[in-house]
């Protein structure tokens, strides 16, 4: 297999997971503000309504009204969890709660890396290949790589919110090209979405990967 130039991984599910469930962080953030649901509920009622979200991407704004845009999409997605979950009325101040919700979700705390993450970063170096995050996270990301200790690794990082196209959509992948001059056919794509990852990175020309978590299978 000709060696790449360049390869793109995925953030969330990729690189690194949720420690215990979105449903289970929401509800001890929740404990802090007197509020109890059950962390089962409530990730159910997350996933639920972040399917129901449109992509986090906003044509026309300009850059640096992308961390406010971002922020305001985040929370119609907590406000939905909540109101799915009977538990909206609970909040005494659902804005600080968000608030201070939102502020964790940027730290190294509700994350772990996968564990043969570090090993092969370091291997794909080693052979002088170039690395780029590309994701559909949002601006925090560059906080939460750094926090990690992965940002070492990357020269790169593309996500839907700055460019304004999510995966599978062709843009993000040209974007993400752009920054290293890389041609598609000299470049991989890892991600853990078999349409977003795989399937988009296809439809663009590069070598898509899925990575199957948790058990780390790749299948291209």
């Amino acid at each position: 297999m000709k060696q790449p130039k360049v390869i793109f991984v995925d953030a969330v599910g990729t690189l690194f997971g949720v420690r215990g469930s979105v449903g289970q962080i929401y509800g001890d953030i929740a404990r802090r503000f007197d509020v109890e649901v059950e962390s089962r509920t409530l990730n159910k009622a997350f996933f639920k309504a972040f399917a129901a979200s449109e992509p986090p991407i906003f044509p026309g704004v300009m850059p640096e009204e992308i961390p406010a845009c971002e922020y305001v999409w985040w929370q119609a997605i907590a406000l939905r969890t909540f109101h799915e979950a009977d538990a909206l009325p609970k909040f005494s101040n659902f804005a600080d709660f968000f608030q201070e919700l939102y502020a964790h979700f940027a730290t190294a705390e509700p994350w772990y890396v996968y564990e043969d993450v570090r090993t092969a970063l370091e291997m794909w170096q080693q052979m002088g290949i170039s690395l780029g995050v590309l994701s559909n996270f949002d601006s925090r990301l560059y906080a939460v790589l750094e926090a990690l200790d992965l940002d070492q690794f990357f020269t790169s990082v593309t996500i839907s919110s700055q460019v304004g196209a999510a995966k599978p959509e062709l843009k993000i992948f040209e974007a993400a090209l752009k920054k290293h001059q890389c041609e598609a056919e000299d470049a991989w794509h890892i991600g853990d979405s078999l349409k977003e990852d795989y399937e988009g990175a296809k439809a663009a020309g590069l070598k898509g990967i899925w990575l199957k978590r948790p058990a780390g299978l790749l299948v291209a």
